[in-house]
Formats: structure tokens, sequence, C-alpha cells
């Protein structure tokens, strides 16, 4: 039996299976770049020789492989040939600096992490040598880290030899060494709820968080993806968007694999790259968050190009603007264009417009609650139901809701109550029909271009400059990205710098996108009777200090 209350009870490897059974011929995987296409019967035989080199590197069920990788061809394969094994992917935010990825690979207790050379102006392997000093003289697979006493292995994803790592296609060699009978053992050992993913999400506190989501929680999500947009195996979904996001391996991979739509991946977005690829593939689907939309209709070329066989897809991440989505429909023929809502903890879809809404729920309304899954509003003071119309807190209980936080039990007691409902933190109004609209966030997270920033974190990273007595981060309003980082500071007595040396200060260390872009120098903060810091208040202060933002 693989269905439990209508809910798939399947691994992400037999989903993958099925699918193959099913539509073996059906093409899998493109990058127009590149001209790389793999069908499904050819995806499910690299993928299977990529977890048995894995297994004969000495990768155990429940080890964490981390996965830090533009969206490369090896991404999606790494995907799935962890998941057969038993192993958990753990996905790496491509814009992390040195002391984002020692957090993570301390916090994580990682055994393995693959790699590319790097992204932008940031040298993976370098960044790697610098932390984990030891790859340079250890032998392979005997790596023996003070600073990461977990860590065991180091891959590189590509045919280059670096000194301590393993290279993608040595790995892929290995694969003879394991039989098919040790293979299909480790597969049949497996259960749909052990934790197969493990991504990282900042909160109130500064640190970030490892969500540990299931084969259960993210296989029957992206099978809900895919049908609230209709996809059958004819469908090509064009994916612009980072794999390492939720937004990319659950709505887009698992959403094509369950129903055995072809994957158009790019490795990274480019406006006129994904003209061409919807264009050459007759891509049905296209992803991205508003700012990506707006790039392309704004893109100089964009009347060249045929977007004729589109008609649905995603806009995610943060607000759409009501005149872009018009645009999108009329000038993309995207008529059934989807708005989704939900978090990381979620899997991460809790709502969802239908194809068949009007544009006013599309724009004033991120829809209605996926299937098996409850969504309510609470007051956030004390925890009871408010009636529609009134605004709360949005809560969700359901299959997709997270094993929990990785070693951080206390985090998410807090997170989910005694009935398992999952706090978002942010609030919202749900109408008589169980339209959710979002009004606020009760946290104060910032959302650049679809990038969530969580101040704190921001915060406590800035403390470390000498000069600063007190840091508050909040949200600039701009035209381009939706929220830019503004950092408001009260520097010490003597003290004297530039907003530049803040920049400076962060520049290599944290990710680009979470340098302040907005600095202004303050005596004091506005705050509530009871002492709270109002930072809706130094948003508002930022439209009058920066009139001239973009």
């Amino acid at each position: 039996m693989d269905t439990r209350n209508g809910l798939k009870e399947l691994t992400l490897g037999q989903i993958l299976d099925r699918t193959v059974a099913n539509f073996p011929d059906s093409e899998a995987i493109v990058y127009v770049d590149r001209n790389f296409r793999m069908t499904y019967r050819q995806f499910s035989s690299q993928v299977d020789e990529t977890a048995r080199g894995l297994m004969a590197l000495g990768i155990e069920k429940g080890e964490k492989v981390a996965i830090w990788a533009t969206n490369i061809p090896f991404w999606v394969t790494l995907q799935f040939a962890t998941a057969k094994i038993g192993a958990i992917l753990l996905t790496v935010n491509t814009n992390y600096k040195t002391a984002e990825l020692e957090y993570l690979l301390t916090q994580s207790e990682t055994q393995n992490i693959f790699l590319i050379d790097g992204f932008q102006d940031t040298d993976y392997v370098n960044t790697l040598y610098e932390l984990v000093p030891e790859l340079k003289t250890c032998q392979r697979g005997s790596l023996a880290s003070p600073k990461f006493p977990h860590l065991k292995r180091v891959g590189f994803l590509g045919p280059e030899k670096h000194r301590g790592m393993y290279s993608f296609s040595e790995i892929r060699a290995l694969s003879v060494m394991v039989s098919d009978a040790a293979y299909k053992e480790r597969q049949t050992s497996l259960s749909p709820h052990d934790v197969v993913n493990m991504q990282y999400t900042s909160g109130t506190t500064g640190f970030p968080k490892g969500v540990m989501l299931t084969h259960y929680n993210i296989g029957n999500n992206g099978f809900w993806i895919g049908e609230n947009q209709n996809f059958t195996h004819e469908d090509r979904v064009c994916l612009p968007v980072p794999l390492f996001h939720c937004f990319g391996c659950v709505l887009g991979v698992l959403a094509a694999v369950n129903h055995g739509s072809c994957m158009v991946v790019l490795e990274g977005f480019d406006p006129l790259l994904v003209m061409a690829s919807v264009e050459q593939e007759r891509c049905t689907s296209l992803y991205g968050v508003p700012t990506m939309f707006i790039a392309l209709l704004d893109h100089p070329l964009f009347s060249k190009f045929d977007f004729s066989s589109l008609r649905t897809g995603i806009m995610a991440g943060s607000n759409c603007p009501v005149h872009v989505m018009e645009q999108v429909i009329d000038r993309m023929n995207m008529k059934d264009i989807t708005i989704c809502y939900g978090l990381t903890e979620a899997s991460p879809v809790m709502t969802y417009t239908r194809i068949d809404d009007d544009l006013r729920l599309r724009v004033e309304t991120v829809g209605r609650a996926l299937p098996h899954i409850e969504v309510k509003i609470i007051d956030p003071e004390t925890g009871k139901t408010l009636a529609p119309g009134d605004q709360g807190e949005v809560c969700c209980r359901g299959y997709s809701i997270m094993k929990g936080y990785y070693n951080n039990p206390a985090a998410t007691a807090q997170a989910i109550d005694k009935d398992g409902w999952l706090h978002s933190g942010d609030l919202g109004i749900m109408d008589k029909h169980g339209n959710l609209s979002i009004t606020g966030r009760h946290k104060d997270m910032i959302i650049r271009g679809g990038e969530n920033i969580y101040p704190r974190e921001i915060e406590e990273f800035l403390y470390r400059m000498e000069e600063i007595k007190d840091i508050q981060v909040a949200a600039v309003p701009s035209e381009k990205y939706g929220e830019e980082v503004g950092a408001f500071i009260v520097l010490k007595e003597g003290a004297s710098i530039e907003p530049s040396e803040v920049s400076d200060f962060c520049r290599g260390k944290i990710s680009r996108y979470k340098i302040p872009r907005y600095v202004h120098f303050v005596d004091s903060y506005p705050m509530t009777a009871s002492g709270k810091i109002q930072k809706y208040k130094l948003t508002e202060m930022s439209t009058r200090i920066w009139p001239d933002r973009r």
C-alpha cells in the first residue's frame, strides 16, 4: 500500500522509479546552454550509479551530504542518489561566505560535502581549504579535522582533481564495488518518514536552524504542487530558480518528477537564456520571483521571443504587483500562472491559488490550503482561532510539517505546538472561502528579491565591529527588490566610522545580499512604552532619509 489518507507512502527513490517505469523515454532534464538532455531512463541510470558510488565511499544511512553548488546537472542527480541510500541532502546557499559555511558545517555535524569551484566572487575550493587546512595533506577518506570532527569526505562536482577531494567521475566509477543486493538492501531499509533533506533557515535568534524534512513531507508536497498546475508527462518546466531553495528542489524538481514532466534547468538566472529556453524547448511552465519576471518583461529583446507555449508556472517569494501579474498573463501567455505561500518548515507550500482563480485572488491573496493541509488564523496572544476577516498569526498543520530543527528541541517546541500546529510568525487574514492574504510579519524578516533575510543574524555579525554600541537592521523599501537591508547604528562614545566601512567589514564574510545597502547613524531608536524597539518606524524613517532609493 503506498497511500495513507490520500497521500503517498513513498520514498523519493520510489517516486522516481515509478515515473521511470511509466515514462522511460520522456525527457527528464534539459540544459539549453550546453545541449545536455537526458530521458528518465538515462537519468535514473545516472542516479543509481552515483548512489552506489556514494555507498562505496562509505556513506551510511542517516549521514548528511552537503551540496554547495549552483544548478549544475549533478545537483538533481545527487538529490535522488542521496535519497536512494538513505543519506540526508543538506542544501547550502550558493551565496554563503566563510563564516556562514563554518556555522553550517559545525551545527549540522555534516559528514560529507560536495562542491563546485565557486560562484561569483567566492572561491568555494579555497574557502574550504581555509576552513579545513587538513584537506591538503590528509589521505582521502581519512580526514581528521579538529574544527569539524564529524567531517569525513569532500567531493568535487567536476572532473578536476583537488587535494583531499574525490572527483565526481571517481565516485561514479566506484559504483562497481557495490553489489545489486547491497544496493537493494539499503533501499528496502528506508522509510518514507526518514529525514531526506535539511535546509537552513534563520530566525529571530539570529542563528540559522536546520529544518529536517522527510520523503513523506516533500514528496507529497511536490505532488500536490504539480497537481495544482495540472502537470502531466507532456509538460516542460523552466527552472531558473536556485535548487538549494525549496522553490527549486521541491516546487520545481519534485513537482516535475512526480508527474514525469521535463525539467528545463538553468544554472543561474539569465533573462536572455530563460527566454531562449522557453522558446526552444516549448516550455509550458515557468517559475520565478517577481523581480525575475520584471527582468524578462523589461528586457529589450523580450518581443523577439515566442512565449506561446507557456500555460502556467509559479510566482512566489514576495508580493506580486498587479501590473506585473497582468503583463505576465497577457504578454507571456501564462493564463494559469499561480501564486503560493509557505515556509521551509512546511515543506514548503501551505496555500496556493488555483489556475481558475480570477486576477484579484492571484494578486490580493496567496490562495487556499492545499489538500490534506489545515490552515487557520489565531490571536498571537491568546492562541484563539479567529473569524474570517480578522488579522492574526498564520498557522498550519498536516503531512508537510517538518520533523523538527536539527539538534534544537527548544526551537522546535516553540515553532510547533502540542497539537501539531506550525506557527509561521506571519500575519494574515482569511476570507470566508479560505483564501489567505499575508498582511505583515510577526517576525522582522526582510524579503529582498525573494531571499529571506533575518535582521538578528546581521546584527549579531556586525556587533563584532568594535565601534558599534548598538545596531538595528530593518527593511528599506526598494522599487527593484521589494526591500533592501538598512542598518541603523548607535556608535560608541568617541567612535567614528563611514557607511562604507560597514560594507567593507561584511564583504567576504556574509552573503552579498545580506550586506546593508543603506547605513544610517542614530542616537536612539523608536520604542514602545514597554521598551520594545519599533522596527517598522525605522522602515518608515528610511523613506525620508533615502527618498531616491531604487
